[in-house]
């Protein structure tokens, strides 16, 4: 089983919202999903995006592959996070 990390679509026509899921990589975009680990809105200004970074590091060091728009909210998400 191939697990990826990557985006699942929510909200209205023309109002997207996007779930940060862990998926086989088998299933629909917006079917069946083991786990969220955070959200993303493109709506607001600016642009919402809330990620558990240990979640993500779970899932990845489990063999999971981030999708390339997941890997830069990863990123954007990082560098909004304060330092722990």
């Amino acid at each position: 089983m191939s697990v990826t990390i990557r985006l699942r679509r929510e909200g209205t026509s023309k109002r997207p919202r996007y779930r940060v899921v862990v998926a086989d990589s088998r299933a629909p975009r917006d079917g069946r999903f083991i786990e969220v680990i955070g959200h993303y809105n493109p709506i607001t200004q600016p642009p919402t995006v809330k990620i558990d970074h240990e979640k993500a590091k779970t899932w990845i060091s489990k063999g999971a592959q981030p999708s390339n728009t997941v890997k830069k909210l990863i990123a954007v998400a990082a560098k909004a996070a304060p330092p722990a």
